[in-house]
């Protein structure tokens, strides 16, 4: 009886786990399809209207006018009055390494310890989350999942979201190191009796010099002969040689400027700046140094009382404005969850300035060209990656995004979710009352 029952609960386990099951990741791409009638929004600010575009073993083969005298390949997509997108990508993300966030057991993204730039997020990467897979129905493909924690959080690595693991979801590995740069300012213990207002940080300069010595370190060790392996102090050294992109989470106008010259003088070959708040007080310089901004979430309130009201969704203009390259990023509370609606921040800054080219080019070609992923992905061209999406109306607006195919490398990816189950289940049961 004891056996039985043992064998009941077994089969109850196995049939639940089948029920909440990721979809199955669609298989290699093995016949050309060609799309054809949609507005092609190219992502490099160029627009096709009567579009075809035609591509085969993950790659695109064709794109230009309907209206060409071209022989059509493969299964025909009819995309008339449609709109055909790249594949959105979202930079400075935690999905995949965080399920449950009141579950410790499944939070693995950030790791003990101040100094820890030889931490790879990508090993902890799961390609079967459910979070990750809520982010396709809204063409969010793409994106590079990102360490949290420590003075130095670790490495990062972009990633394709529809994979069977993280081996197979690596798109770049180890593309960059993150540091979260010391505040200037302080809040005030008020729990010591101190001034619970914002007070200069009096061990500001230290920290950075903890940081600086730690980077002389690294270039010590790896200029050397060692006998024994520093792990941490040669995940540093891609960032001196150009191979790793050093991000630097700092908001203040006197944080960024710091970080700058920090990284000129210590030989970065490559910086960004994450979240920064008050770029836009120094764009000018951002420019001069080639330097891109990961900006904060458009969909936030401003930190400062005499910040203008709309300060943030207009932000990204006053950026792009000034010639600096511009990405957008869900930074801050629920940021995995808010990472689907990184297409409606890019609407926000059409509605405060910004063309809806330049809008899309916020989370297509500028994170790629971030990412350094632009050979490949971002942008709709004869040669680039097949991973776009078709909508039935404008992807930017929550209204009409209302994706009806995708792709990843060619391959036609599923769109169902545990949400789109659950949408449609109740659907069902309120339109039938």
């Amino acid at each position: 009886m004891k056996n039985l029952k043992f064998i009941f609960i077994l089969i109850l386990t196995l049939c639940s786990s089948v029920v909440i099951a990721q979809e199955t990741p669609a298989p290699k791409q093995t016949k050309a399809i060609t799309i054809e009638g949609a507005t092609a929004h190219l992502g490099n600010g160029k627009v096709i209207e009567n579009s075809l575009i035609m591509f085969n073993e993950g790659k695109i083969t064709f794109i230009g006018s309907a209206l060409m005298k071209i022989a059509r390949v493969g299964e025909i997509i009819d995309g008339k009055g449609k709109h055909i997108y790249p594949g959105f990508i979202i930079p400075n993300s935690t999905l995949g390494l965080v399920e449950i966030d009141a579950i410790k057991a499944s939070d693995d993204d950030a790791e003990m310890g101040t100094w820890n730039p030889h931490i790879r997020s990508l090993i902890a990467y799961n390609a079967e989350s459910k979070v990750v897979e809520s982010m396709r129905p809204n063409g969010v493909l793409l994106g590079q999942i990102t360490p949290r924690g420590g003075r130095i959080c670790g490495t990062s690595s972009v990633v394709q979201f529809d994979a069977w693991n993280w081996e197979d979801a690596a798109i770049k590995t180890d593309d960059g190191i993150h540091i979260n740069w010391p505040n200037s300012f302080t809040n005030g213990r008020w729990w010591l009796g101190e001034d619970p207002g914002l007070k200069p940080n009096k061990e500001y300069k230290n920290q950075i010099t903890e940081i600086a010595n730690y980077f002389k370190e690294s270039k010590a060790y790896n200029k050397g002969i060692n006998t024994v392996t520093n792990l941490p102090y040669e995940a540093l050294q891609g960032i001196f040689n150009g191979s790793k992109t050093l991000y630097i989470n700092v908001d203040d106008e006197k944080g960024i400027t710091d970080a700058i010259r920090f990284s000129k003088e210590n030989g970065v070959k490559n910086m960004v700046v994450v979240g920064g708040r008050e770029a836009y007080k120094i764009a000018n310089l951002l420019k001069q140094n080639n330097i891109s901004v990961l900006l904060q979430r458009v969909h936030s309130r401003p930190s400062n009382d005499d910040d203008d009201y709309d300060l943030p969704y207009k932000m990204a203009k006053l950026l792009v404005d000034n010639g600096v390259v511009v990405a957008l990023q869900a930074s801050g509370q629920m940021e995995r969850m808010n990472s689907r609606n990184l297409p409606f921040y890019a609407g926000t800054t059409v509605a405060h300035g910004l063309t809806k080219a330049q809008a899309l080019q916020l989370i297509t070609l500028n994170p790629a060209k971030i990412l350094g992923i632009d050979n490949n992905y971002g942008s709709l061209e004869s040669g680039k990656s097949a991973t776009l999406f078709i909508s039935e109306g404008d992807a930017l607006d929550m209204r009409t995004n209302i994706i009806t195919h995708a792709f990843i490398d060619g391959r036609e990816i599923s769109l169902e979710t545990h949400q789109t189950k659950l949408w449609k289940r109740y659907s069902e049961k309120y339109n039938n009352q």
